[in-house]
């Protein structure tokens, strides 16, 4: 570095090699990696991976509609026939409910072709089935018998004698709701036993 002395004695740069001497300091240089792209390439394919492993698992969890409960045939056929209550004024449409009711209640619980039947069909394919107790295939046989009186014959009923009908479907059905037990014919029964005392 060139110096000169003033003439007070002190030293200073000289002026041409103040300007050319020091220089501010540059910005560090970023050496490029040839390899990040192999980075960016397997984050990318790392993300594909795990969102086509999680698809399923998302679909079933997000789109999967909620669970219908699973309502028993003996019970939409009671409150079909809770509903039917409110016809009770016109004896036509009372007996067409609750006769519906029935129907198709023992079409759900026994696989019968109720509805879609004249009453004298359907009396006849009932005669012939072993899902009913012979009280019931009558009790069945006099209720729809009755109510086609009603529906068909023109017969008006008392309020009563319409309860009498409805309590009748009720009996059939709290009677039918469950698989009857069946005795084991190979089970011996279980042998008396002696106190041990005697």
């Amino acid at each position: 570095m060139a110096v000169v002395s003033n003439q007070s004695g002190l030293i200073v740069p000289a002026p041409s090699a103040a300007t050319n001497d020091i220089r501010s300091i540059k910005p560090p240089v970023e050496i490029p990696n040839s390899w990040i792209w192999l980075w960016w390439v397997l984050g990318a394919l790392v993300l594909v991976v795990a969102a086509i492993a999680l698809w399923p698992w998302l679909q079933r969890k997000l789109f999967q509609p909620a669970p219908v409960p699973i309502i028993p045939p003996h019970v939409r056929a009671k409150n079909k026939l809770r509903e039917a209550l409110s016809l009770i004024s016109d004896p036509k449409l009372f007996c067409i409910a609750v006769s519906d009711a029935l129907r198709v209640y023992l079409e759900e619980r026994f696989d019968f072709r109720a509805p879609e039947r004249t009453t004298e069909e359907f009396l006849l394919d009932l005669q012939q089935t072993t899902l009913l107790l012979p009280e019931q295939k009558e009790s069945l046989s006099a209720f729809l018998q009755e109510c086609d009186l009603v529906k068909f014959a023109r017969f008006e009923p008392n309020e009563g004698e319409l309860r009498r009908l409805h309590d009748a479907a009720l009996r059939l059905i709290d009677e039918t709701q469950y698989d009857r037990i069946q005795p084991d014919a190979t089970a011996t029964p279980p042998e008396a036993t002696t106190p041990a005392n005697a």
